[in-house]
């Protein structure tokens, strides 16, 4: 416990929130973040995303699979099973999960938030749709685990998370967009499809929804698209906190960040492997980045 919340006698807000938003695991454990599983369902096993299967052996099968996987988001009972363990420690608690439109993991832990209290009334919960998804939703994550950690009042963490998920902008391309198509969430991107197999699509999200951002000859090229529209968004030379994205591609990615950082002032940056329950949309060889402007 920190000395600030020593002094308020009491102890942090709760951080939660599911494998999709694909933290760094030396992060998750560092900011005290509290992990709700998503679902993977190959044929008729069922397992836990992160926790039952890693990165690296879920990519090396993926490419080989004859059928799709599906996933699944928490259920109620998840969440409620997460808030009764951390009851013991806390009375105020935060979930953030991704966007709604693509997932129900806010309306389940809606649900969920409901049940608790009639359960226990002295529990204080809030739940939040950042409308984002992998890191550009972890960045919300983290920089509420940091206020938490130093003292913030629920009420002003629920605060850091809204502006930092309003803020957050995600840029993504991947070899091909079969498996987004596949899993049927390629929501506005849906033009992009018939590319030829040499076209790297980027897409992003806005309004919680998947949206195109245009496509590019070379995933090279697709890395010039990517800080142009970092530029036109937040200007040259800003200051930016960065999460390199990738599904078993670490070293494309490093370019990526080469191109970044010659033209951001980077302030952090960190490099976090998508979750297996989001590389079933992506595919292998998926590499972006998720961003938040600092002042």
């Amino acid at each position: 416990m920190s000395v600030l919340n020593s002094l308020a006698g009491r102890d942090p807000v709760a951080i939660i929130t599911d494998t999709t938003a694909s933290i760094p695991d030396e992060l998750v454990s560092k900011l005290d973040i509290h992990l709700i599983p998503y679902y993977i369902n190959i044929g008729n096993k069922t397992l836990r995303d992160v926790f039952d299967i890693s990165r690296e052996k879920f990519y090396q099968w993926l490419p080989t699979a004859t059928q799709l996987p599906t996933t699944s988001n928490p259920g109620p009972g998840d969440y409620v099973r997460m808030f009764r363990e951390l009851y013991e420690r806390t009375k105020e608690m935060v979930v953030i999960t991704m966007t709604s439109i693509g997932s129900g993991a806010y309306q389940a832990a809606s649900v969920a938030k409901e049940m608790i209290t009639e359960e226990l009334p002295d529990i204080k919960v809030d739940v939040i749709d950042t409308r984002q998804v992998a890191m550009a939703q972890g960045w919300s994550v983290i920089e509420a685990a940091r206020a938490a950690l130093a003292g913030a009042s629920l009420p002003r963490v629920v605060e850091i998370i809204r502006q930092t998920a309003a803020r957050a902008m995600m840029i993504q391309t991947a070899d091909t967009l079969k498996y987004l198509y596949m899993g049927g969430r390629i929501g506005r991107a849906i033009h992009l499809v018939g590319t030829l197999l040499n076209v790297k699509p980027l897409i992003g999200m806005e309004n919680g929804e998947i949206t195109a951002y245009g496509q590019a000859r070379s995933r090279s090229r697709a890395y010039d698209k990517m800080v142009s529209l970092l530029t036109e968004r937040f200007g040259a030379g800003a200051r930016l906190k960065v999460a390199y994205m990738h599904a078993a591609a670490p070293e494309e990615v490093q370019e990526l960040r080469r191109k970044v950082e010659q033209t951001f002032q980077c302030v952090e940056s960190l490099v976090a492997e998508l979750s297996p329950a989001l590389g079933v949309h992506s595919g292998p060889g998926t590499t972006g980045l998720a961003v938040i402007p600092e002042p």
